[in-house]
């Protein structure tokens, strides 16, 4: 199996390389070691596998369970560490699955949209992550924003590549308090992961998120040195100063 996923990620990387023009900012930002949950913009199926070509570690996310039921798509979810999803219902061994990644201190994917937009702006966020999260408190929450490629099917057919920006923002861990967890109180602190992924994103992208000035930050901490994504989109403008930029 890592035979096969080395040969997946070199291919994703050629692909990459042919078909976008990605620029990243920030990928420093992201720890070498420890569990960490990537919240990421979900626009359409180029997300993951972009992601999958930049990390210098290994991401593990979700895919719907149909996929399976094609051999070859099975064989390369799983050697991508794909973790098996039943839409419709509580997939309780999914979530097994990503509480058990998280305490093994791995990367974890989720897009707390819950599905894509396909359009780009920010859909209303789901409590997904939150849940996770706060069952490994050590958990680092790294913001990530992916933009340009809803453009992907119109310029394929003119051979155009497509410009794909990718930021990673300033992490933070989720400080809930010591009263008892609502279910007012998870939403919260979705909406206030979703105002940081927000900020990341240029004004047209931030969808049901686009007042900035009206978010919250009361269950979030972020480490000495670290600035909250939010205020430096409200000071600075966005994508400013969160990191180096680089190619691919």
């Amino acid at each position: 199996m890592k035979a096969i996923r080395w040969t997946v990620i070199t291919v994703l990387k050629i692909l990459a390389r042919l078909l976008l023009k990605v620029k990243v900012t920030g990928l420093e930002r992201l720890p070498p070691n420890g569990p960490v949950i990537l919240a990421i913009n979900h626009i359409n199926s180029i997300d993951a596998l972009l992601l999958r070509a930049l990390l210098p570690r290994d991401i593990i996310g979700w895919g719907k369970a149909e996929i399976w039921d094609n051999p070859i798509l099975r064989i390369l979810a799983q050697s991508l560490n794909t973790i098996q999803l039943r839409r419709g219902e509580l997939d309780i061994g999914s979530v097994r699955l990503a509480l058990q990644a998280l305490g093994e201190g791995k990367v974890l994917g989720i897009a707390p949209e819950g599905t894509r937009s396909w359009h780009g702006r920010l859909q209303q966020g789901h409590p997904g992550l939150v849940f996770l999260a706060l069952r490994t408190p050590d958990t680092f929450i790294l913001p990530t924003v992916l933009y340009g490629q809803e453009r992907f099917g119109k310029n394929l057919p003119h051979l155009r590549r497509t410009e794909v920006k990718v930021f990673f923002g300033q992490g933070f861990y989720l400080n809930p308090g010591d009263g008892r967890m609502t279910r007012n109180m998870r939403q919260e602190m979705t909406d206030e992961i979703m105002a940081q992924i927000a900020a990341l994103l240029p004004p047209e992208y931030r969808g049901v998120y686009s007042n900035l000035a009206a978010a919250s930050e009361r269950y979030l901490r972020f480490p000495p040195g670290a600035r909250s994504n939010l205020q430096l989109s409200l000071s600075d403008g966005a994508n400013s100063a969160i990191g180096a930029e680089d190619s691919l």
